[in-house]
């Protein structure tokens, strides 16, 4: 018994190892311009933690339905807080923050494989559509995966 509990606890203290968390910020204004997420595009490994941090007020981090992979459990963070999100699923995640759609802002996570990277494409045709200005910004961060 003792023999597997040991074995247990090695066992989940290795996977938990191997996991990242990264950190993404929520900004009025950054590197890439007003209302962005910094960084935008990230590549993860699957089962990493991406926090995103109310850097700034009035923004949150929601998953954009149909924009990330089949199965994946979408989020919606509550307005001006941290949201932390584990990304146990393959291929692209667009996410954006609901209050700043219409200026684009958005960001790109691409855990391990862009599998759904054709579809995502796809969807972001219509989706930039409710974008008011800075309608360049997810084709430009889409062609960094």
């Amino acid at each position: 018994m003792k023999k597997l509990a040991l074995t247990l606890l090695i066992t989940l203290s290795s996977l938990t190892t191997f996991s990242e968390e990264h950190t993404v910020k929520m900004l009025n204004a950054g590197k890439e311009g007003m209302m962005v997420f910094e960084p935008a595009v990230l590549s993860i490994k699957k089962g990493d933690t991406v926090k995103f941090i109310a850097t700034d007020m009035s923004h949150n981090s929601s998953s954009v339905e149909g924009m990330i992979p089949d199965g994946a459990e979408p989020w919606v963070g509550g307005l001006s807080q941290n949201v932390e999100v584990t990304l146990t699923k393959e291929g692209v995640y667009v996410y954006q923050c609901t209050p700043h759609n219409m200026m684009a802002m958005i960001g790109v996570i691409k855990v391990e494989s862009s599998s759904n990277l054709m579809q995502v494409k796809q969807k972001a045709e219509s989706y930039k559509k409710t974008f008011l200005m800075n309608q360049e910004r997810l084709d430009n961060y889409l062609s960094q995966i």
